[in-house]
């Protein structure tokens, strides 16, 4: 996801968003630690887009 993708969302499509990628994210490290995934990258890509996502829902409450 683009960040311009990101700052189009309103506020409740941020935090939808954000609360199913850090569950996707879970899951993930969950499956690694058992067994090594396919592309550990997307563990890495995964936790970045949570980042910006939580940067974009800060921005977005401060300027309200």
């Amino acid at each position: 996801m683009k960040n311009s993708e990101i700052r189009a969302l309103s506020l409740d499509e941020l935090k939808q968003k954000l609360a199913s990628e850090q569950e996707a994210f879970d899951k993930m490290k969950f499956a690694h630690a058992i067994s090594p995934v396919e592309n550990p990258m997307k563990i890495r890509d995964t936790r970045k887009l949570i980042a910006r996502l939580q940067t974009e829902l800060r921005a977005k409450e401060l300027a309200k």
